[in-house]
Parts: structure tokens; sequence; C-alpha cells
């Protein structure tokens, strides 16, 4: 035993590999990726980009930011998703605050954003069934905003562009506002129950990305959405409910040409593809998602 005259050794340093190590060890039965979570939630606690992180592996990590990543690590271990757990989450090229409030934007729903840039394109806006030219100055129109992924997308891609953003939810709209704040994206905000606040006012173009998902459904337990706003995710009449409504309300809101985009469930195309031919829409067509999936349907009001 040591004299009680000498010193303490300090305790061993923490380095930044082996918090890593741990995390992942941690999270590996939870997490479908737990490297990544790791990587993230450290990243979050250090306040560090993600280019520091591999030159300082051997680096030692303080007491207070190692406890801070503790915290971090312990909620994405009960299954709280990693964008809520550091409150930002990557859509397109934008950074986007997220809470509870509104669901996490995913890639696939990029798809929907480049389908839309396509045809705000004015080079080829009046060019087959696109929009009428000039797309340049159109009215977009994001029904269902949450954080505000699309709208503030295509405002970005496209700033000629007039966009506008509606979501029932405060609290949502709320996270939106800031984000469009914080970004510098003039998009106009509405609080409105899809089109009900918006009057006679008519759009070249409105995307969506409704609730979808069946009541019941037993993707509802598990994994993030778990977390999410049942209300942003969940549909009555098989998950077609909102989208019904959508399609119903768009004649009296778009302009002659206008398009209406709607993201869906992978086994709704058909559904969806039907109500909008039904209503009286023109080129009709679906999308694909990144894993091959139907997931994004759409089509052209007739002029």
């Amino acid at each position: 035993m040591s004299s009680p005259d000498l010193p303490l050794p300090a305790p061993l340093a923490v380095t930044v590999r082996a918090l890593l190590q741990d995390a992942t060890q941690r999270l590996a039965a939870t997490s479908p990726s737990p490297r990544i979570d790791a990587d993230c939630l450290l990243l979050q606690a250090l306040q560090k980009d993600r280019s520091w992180l591999r030159l300082h592996e051997a680096e030692a990590v303080a007491a207070d930011d190692c406890a801070r990543f503790e915290v971090m690590l312990r909620r994405r271990e009960y299954g709280e998703p990693v964008a809520y757990i550091t409150g930002m989450r990557g859509f397109w090229s934008l950074d986007l605050e997220v809470g509870p409030a509104t669901l996490i934007p995913r890639a696939d729903t990029e798809v929907l954003v480049e389908w839309a840039l396509e045809l705000l394109t004015p080079e080829t806006a009046g060019q087959g069934p696109g929009l009428p030219a000039p797309a340049a100055g159109a009215r977009v129109l994001d029904l269902g905003t949450g954080s505000g992924a699309i709208a503030l997308a295509l405002q970005k891609e496209r700033p000629a562009c007039a966009v506008t953003a509606v979501d029932a939810s405060q609290d949502a709209l709320a996270v939106a506002r800031g984000n469009g704040a914080r970004l510098g994206l003039a998009v106009e905000f509405v609080e409105s129950d899809w089109w009900a606040a918006l009057a006679d006012r008519r759009f070249e173009l409105v995307a969506t990305n409704p609730p979808y998902i069946a009541e019941g459904d037993p993707h509802l337990a598990a994994g993030d959405l778990r977390f999410e706003p049942a209300g942003a995710l969940v549909a009555a009449e098989a998950g077609l409910r909102d989208l019904r409504r959508i399609i119903d309300g768009a004649p009296a809101h778009l302009a002659p040409g206008g398009w209406l985009l709607l993201e869906h469930g992978y086994d709704q195309g058909e559904a969806v593809r039907a109500l909008l031919l039904a209503q009286g829409f023109a080129d009709v067509a679906t999308r694909r998602d990144l894993g091959g999936q139907e997931r994004i349907s759409g089509g052209r009001w007739p002029c």
C-alpha cells in the first residue's frame, strides 16, 4: 500500500477512442448504426465537427464532457432518436433543428425535393409535362411542413420562388420558423389544417409529406417512430385519409398546369395514383425512394 503521506495518482485519462469503442459496444444491442450514433453524440457533447474526430482519437476528454456524453448515450440506449438528442438533423444541404413536435427529416423525402426542383427549373419549364414557363418565380406550397425541411430546401435552391409552408401544429411551426430565421431563408409560415387557412390562394407547385401510416401498423412500436409525433405519422382509412383530403382540395389551390407531389407509404402508390386520376390530374407518375420502393406520386392539374 502507498504511504498516506504521498499524493494519490491521478485517474487515467479517457481518450476519444476509448469513449467511442465503449459507446459502440453499448449501443450495438439497440441501434442499427452504433458507431455512427456514438460519433454523432460525442461530437455534440464536445461541440466539434466530424473533421476533428479522426485527428484527435488519442486526445483525452475532460470529465465534464464525459459526463455530458454519458447522459446522451443513456438516452440513445433507451431508444430515443439521435436527432432528438442532438436537436439537429441534416436534410438536403441544410442543418435543421428538430424536436419532439416535428418528424425527423429522412433521406427518402429528398426524392420529393429532387422532383420539385426539376419542375422548378426555368430552363425546362414549359417543356413536356412540367410547369408552364417561367418557373423561376413560381408560387410553391409545402403542406404539413414540420421542421420546414421541404420548404426551406426548395427556397434555398430556388430563391426566386415564393415559398409558403403550412402546418396545423403551432409547436412545429415554431421550430420551422426558427430554422428559416437561422438559415436566412424567407419562407412564409402559416398555421393551417391542410388547405383551410389558404382561402382562394393558388400555387404552381404543392409538395407534401403527410401522415400516411395506418393505425395499428407494427412499425409504430419500433425504432425512432416510437418517439415521433403520432399526429404527423398516422392517418385513418388505412393511412389514406390525409392523402385523400389533400388531393380532393388541390384543384381549388393549383394554378392551371400546376403540380401536386405527395410522399406516401411503400405500398400506397397504386392507391394514390388512382386518387389523382379520379380527381382529374394528368401526367400521373410515381418515383421510387433510395430503397427502390414507390414513395412519391404526383400529377399535373390541366391548363
